[in-house]
């Protein structure tokens, strides 16, 4: 099983969803799980993950069946040595499932992102990844279902933590 995962921050609450898939290519979510948790921790410059991360963690607690890979809406890597989100997130989950991170814009160091370009955009995704290496990670992005620069399940996934 493959998830998407995103956070959406209001000030009576977060919504953390993880939306499940079965394959790269498909189209159509297998399942998605919702977590409306506390209001996030105010955001700290550098320290983004500290914001987001409890709320990933909370929402995947009730993901039932092995992961192969989770894909985050951000950067697993903000430099060559420095950890992302993702990062902390693999390192939470003790190395034991891949994250890919999918940026939409670049971060001023971001180092080691693959520039992904899909449909008709010239504007590329910017892929990041940690357990699976970089430039696999890249092309599962590239594969991922839908004809535009954000794949379908991305794009699922956002609008269900903003709409939820």
């Amino acid at each position: 099983m493959l998830a998407c995962l995103d956070v959406d921050y209001r000030p009576d609450v977060t919504v953390a969803v993880c939306v499940l898939f079965r394959e790269w290519t498909h189209g159509t979510e297998a399942s998605h799980l919702i977590d409306r948790g506390p209001p996030a921790a105010p955001y700290e410059p550098g320290q983004f993950y500290r914001r987001e991360l409890p709320h990933l963690l909370r929402v995947l607690a009730g993901v039932q069946e092995p992961l192969e890979a989770i894909v985050v809406d951000g950067y697993v890597w903000l430099g060559e040595d420095k950890p992302g989100l993702g990062a902390h997130l693999y390192e939470a989950l003790n190395r034991t499932v891949p994250v890919i991170g999918v940026a939409k814009t670049a971060y001023h160091s971001t180092g080691p992102a693959v520039l992904v370009l899909r449909g008709q955009s010239l504007r590329p995704l910017f892929v990041t990844a940690v357990g699976i290496d970089p430039a696999t990670a890249a092309d599962c992005v590239r594969r991922m279902h839908g004809h535009s620069r954000i794949p379908t399940l991305l794009n699922r996934v956002d609008r269900l933590s903003r709409e939820s």
